[in-house]
Order: C-alpha cells, then structure tokens, then sequence
C-alpha cells in the first residue's frame, strides 16, 4: 500500500471541515510574541532521534530562545500524561509542544488535550496526514529495524524470527517500553505481523506470544535500548525506528561497527505527530516551533537524520533536497513490503499490547 493511500484510509473518517481559520499570522508578530515568552518547553526529544539535537540548535540559532528539554527518553504515553499532570502548572514542568505516534493524536485531541494551528506551509501537507482542523499533522515516518552491534553478534539476523536463535542469548531488546512507547509497541506488533504471516489483525497477540518466547529462550534484555547500551554491549540487538539505528551507526562511526537491518518480514512503517498543548505556557514560542519544524530548512534538519519528513514529496519536487542526502538514504526496495497500520488498527494492537504485555511476557523493561 503505498502512503498516500494509507493515510487516506486511516485518516479520511476523522476528516471534518475547518470551523474557524486557525493560520499563523505575521511570522514578524509571531517572533516577537514569542521572544515575549522567550521560552519553548519540548519533551521526549533525544538527540540523536530523527537529527532533534541540530534542529533544536537550529531553532535556538535562529530565534534566540531558551528550549527547555524534558525527559528526552520519555515515550508518547508519557508525553500526554505529562499535559495533563500539568495543566494548571505554568513552570518548567510543563510542555509546550509533543511528539508522538500518530495514534495518540486524535486520542489526545479528543481528551481536549491540543490546541490547533495551520502552520504556513499547511497547504504542503497532504490532507490525508493532518487533522481538518490543526490540532495534530504528520511530521515524519519510517521503518521497524534492526540494529546489530558487529562485534559481538557475527551473523546479523535477517528477520525476527532469527531473534530465537541460542547464540543470541542476552542481546535482545527494544528501544522504549512497550507499555508507554510508540517505538516499542511498533516493535511487538511488527515481530508478531512475521510472526502471524502478515494478518493484521492476530499482530498484536502474536506479537505478544513472540516476545514470550524470546524471554523464555534467555535472549531478551530487559532494558530500553539506547546507542549506548548497543556500543556497550549490554543491548547488542535493539529493534527501533531505521532513523534512529542509522543515526546511531554514524554516530558510533565504527566504534563499534554497527549493521542496520530491515527484517524480511513483517516491515513496518510508523507515522508520527505534531502538536501544541491546550496549556502550553508558551503558546507563541509553541507556534514558532512549528513553523520552523514545516519549513524547508526544518523537514531537511529531520531528512538529515534519516527520518522521511512529511513534506518529502513537495520539497524532492521543487528540486530542494541536496543529492547528497538522498545518497544516505537505505535503498527503497528494503521498504517495498512496508505495512502502514491504519488508525483502527494501531488502536487494537496498542490496547493489546500495553495492556497484556506484564501478564504474557512478565517482563519489566526499563
């Protein structure tokens, strides 16, 4: 299926008509109110996660403003959990802005959670990934992987399935907890998608017994796979987001040599979100955030980190991504097979997975 028509299919039903505009006005009077508050407050944004450090850089460089970094190793759930322990704070423990899986947008606006607004690039958005309203938009996507650190695991696995071998005893792990993380319930469901022969809907479960049995076999590390814990040692195969693994693979830059392998099987993609809190404190640094995030010089900060920016096809069309970019990015046969879940099915296997991960697979990751 290719992207478009799976946002199509995933996101046509929530489409409404915009009741009020909900624009950016003058960026002039946008920068100034914003240099007003002189503050963003962002969460759950490593660094080393879709190329964040140089574009939050990037904005402080271009703005003048303090960004203010919360728990850069939270996962979605934390995200909106943080809006709404917060919602009376207007300190340093609250939000402005998240990042999270596509199905925590509509979720979170449904809760009363976001706020809208159309950056100025809106019309460059395809419809199909962005709420009729403003209140949450695609921002970028990519694919379930795998990363290997070379040194210690010799033969890369090709597809889950070869996560059951005995020589990977103590070196499997996932980048997030598949109680609270995008990443990681991605991750389950996708081992569970091969595992299931590419039905959808026993994915979940099947994702679920899969890791049972990685854990009963010895080979699973409870801990949240990081790059360091992959340089390390500790966590030699981490499943996470090519992006990710491919940020960290230059990072390392062969220290140790890290192979980056998308399964046979079982490939799934991953569309995140963009979105204001309904009680940001600093509701215009909020909007100049996203402003910068849609513009060409912030979609290219993210394609420099490997992630597939929302706008991709209108910048590659106009001519404004450098061919050496392009040059770093996988081959696109590795992402031909690429299942993109929709709404209603990343909404199944989430409640499956986060609510039965203690109680099949009993393993506490932290």
């Amino acid at each position: 299926m290719s992207f478009k028509l799976f946002l199509a299919s995933t996101i046509a039903a929530q489409a409404v008509l915009c009741a009020a505009p909900t624009f950016a006005a003058s960026l002039d009077d946008l920068v100034a109110a914003a240099k007003k508050e002189g503050k963003l407050t962002t969460i759950a944004l490593p660094h080393d996660w879709c190329g964040y450090g140089a574009v939050i850089e990037g904005f402080k460089a271009k703005y003048g403003l303090e960004v203010n970094e919360l728990n850069p190793d939270a996962g979605s759930g934390d995200e909106i959990e943080a809006i709404k322990a917060n919602k009376g704070n207007t300190g340093d423990q609250a939000p402005d802005v998240i990042d999270v899986g596509l199905s925590f947008g509509p979720s979170a606006k449904a809760e009363g959670l976001l706020q809208p607004y159309k950056v100025s690039t809106w019309d460059t958005i395809p419809e199909t990934a962005k709420d009729a309203e403003g209140y949450w938009y695609g921002d970028y996507y990519g694919v379930m992987s795998l990363g290997i650190n070379k040194d210690l695991v010799k033969d890369s696995p090709a597809d889950w399935a070869d996560l059951m071998k005995p020589e990977l005893a103590n070196a499997v792990a996932l980048a997030g907890d598949p109680r609270a993380s995008s990443q990681a319930i991605s991750a389950v469901f996708a081992a569970g998608l091969s595992a299931a022969g590419g039905d959808v809907a026993k994915a979940g479960e099947a994702g679920l017994g899969f890791f049972k049995d990685v854990v009963a076999k010895g080979n699973f590390v409870p801990v949240i796979g990081k790059s360091a814990s992959l340089a390390q040692g500790t966590t030699p195969i981490i499943a996470a987001w090519d992006y990710n693994l491919l940020s960290w693979r230059d990072t390392l830059a062969g220290n140790p040599p890290i192979d980056v392998v998308v399964p046979k099987t079982g490939v799934v993609a991953g569309v995140y979100v963009q979105a204001i809190s309904a009680y940001a404190p600093h509701p215009n640094a909020a909007k100049l955030w996203m402003e910068y995030l849609y513009s060409d010089e912030g979609q290219l900060g993210w394609l420099k980190g490997y992630c597939h920016p929302i706008r991709f096809n209108d910048l590659a069309k106009n001519g404004k991504v450098p061919q050496e970019l392009l040059d770093k990015l996988p081959p696109a046969e590795a992402y031909a097979s690429a299942v993109f879940p929709t709404l209603d099915e990343q909404a199944a296997y989430k409640e499956t997975i986060t609510k039965n991960w203690d109680s099949v697979v009993g393993a506490d990751v932290k």
